[in-house]
């Protein structure tokens, strides 16, 4: 299985950008395709991004579209999510997550998971 570590997270101001990386270890990282999602407090996990196992392929949430870039390098067996023009509302914690089989969008469908990364916006 696969072992996933999220860095990056922190304090940042309203419109501001910060860059979430999450590092894998264990089998094979392009053998997974990748995800990411956010929490906050009494809230569903929720979908932000998700790319294939070439990066070929890349979704990202209507929420974020335009503000928010995944991507990955499988020789660095990374997958970063850049994040750019951040509001108040993008506060939460992330979580990196991996699938063996496909690029999916529901985060029921991912079996392996960081332990997550928070990021605070101040307005």
């Amino acid at each position: 299985q696969v072992q996933l570590v999220e860095s990056g997270g922190g304090l940042v101001q309203a419109g501001g950008s910060l860059r979430l990386s999450c590092a894998a270890s264990g089998r094979t990282f392009s053998n997974y395709d990748m995800g990411w999602f956010r929490q906050t407090p009494g809230k569903e996990r929720e979908f932000v991004a998700a790319i294939s196992k070439s990066g070929y392929r890349k979704y990202h949430a209507d929420s974020v579209k335009g503000r928010f870039t995944i991507a990955r390098d499988n020789a660095k067996n990374t997958v970063t999510l850049q994040r750019n023009s951040l509001k108040p509302e993008d506060t939460a914690v992330y979580y990196c997550a991996a699938r063996d089989y496909g690029v999916d969008l529901r985060r029921g469908q991912y079996a392996y998971w960081g332990q997550g990364t928070q990021v605070t916006v101040s307005s």
